[in-house]
């Protein structure tokens, strides 16, 4: 299924605009779901979490440094590929693969409220050019990021205290945000074929060095995040932590704030974790 979302939206990428708002109204309905599955108690921070949470910070500065002798696009679209929070569907696919839903939306929590108030300063370290005060920036991300969040946790909880059988009804359907993020996913893909093809050609050679960097991101950040899960007890929630992203919030944020070719690397990654993601729900399903 996520296959076949992804070259739809490659293949009808030009009739993405006219759907793309739907794709905030999907995320909000697919963790909507996960969240009424969760028991609420379990939602405590842990040394998982913050295990992640400094490979996320410190690891996308290292990056960063390491490659700056290649140029300022490269550096920072390898920079924002391991910097960017976790997806706020990473929820959907960690329950489908056994994970801790409660561990990874506790750490999903965390990870965006880490970038919106970093964000800022590490883009104006970064010689960001947007005309936005740090206060201004830290509001627009926070406001993108934590409505999209915490709106369909708390209304979950309120379903399961005023209207529990709304809520057992919405918890016994769990199968039906695979088939909400697909239609996300094939919206994502398409926004992000648009914004490459729209480059010109003479960037090609530099915007296929950023791609292969972030595909060897993403495969090394759902491989360590996986080493680390395991040690705390949760290789799921480690892997999909650490190498899920917010993809569709960090080609924002380098358009707005960083050099835009830069954003070569979350729209690639766009490609790269959901070929894993799809690699890992077949092995689960065999193994099922």
């Amino acid at each position: 299924m996520l296959p076949i979302a992804m070259f739809g939206g490659v293949f009808c990428h030009e009739l993405i605009e006219k759907i793309a708002f739907l794709s905030q109204y999907l995320i909000f309905t697919m963790l909507l779901i996960t969240f009424c599955k969760i028991s609420f108690r379990e939602f405590r921070v842990t040394s998982l979490s913050w295990s992640l949470l400094a490979i996320q910070v410190f690891g996308a500065l290292a990056v960063y440094f390491a490659l700056l002798p290649c140029g300022d696009a490269v550096a920072q679209g390898a920079f924002i590929c391991v910097f960017c929070p976790t997806a706020t569907a990473a929820p959907v696919i960690t329950g489908m693969l056994g994970g801790s839903i409660s561990r990874l939306a506790t750490f999903s929590i965390i990870s965006n409220v880490t970038v919106a108030i970093l964000a800022p300063i590490l883009f104006t370290m970064m010689g960001s050019d947007a005309q936005m005060s740090m206060v201004e920036s830290m509001l627009t991300i926070s406001g993108r990021v934590l409505p999209m969040i915490l709106l369909p946790l708390i209304l979950a909880l309120l379903l399961k205290r005023f209207l529990p059988r709304v809520h057992k009804g919405i918890s016994d359907r769990q199968s039906v945000s695979f088939y909400i993020w697909s239609v996300a996913l094939f919206i994502v893909v398409g926004k992000a074929v648009t914004f490459v093809m729209a480059e010109p050609s003479e960037k090609i050679p530099e915007m296929l060095l950023i791609a292969l960097l972030s595909g060897i991101i993403c495969c090394a950040q759902f491989y360590y995040g996986r080493k680390i899960g395991g040690i705390n007890g949760d290789k799921v929630v480690g892997g999909q932590g650490l190498g899920q992203k917010n993809t569709i919030l960090a080609v924002w944020m380098t358009i707005t704030y960083l050099n835009p070719l830069a954003s070569i690397g979350p729209a690639a990654y766009v490609f790269w974790q959901n070929t894993i993601n799809s690699w890992q729900l077949y092995r689960k399903h065999r193994q099922d």
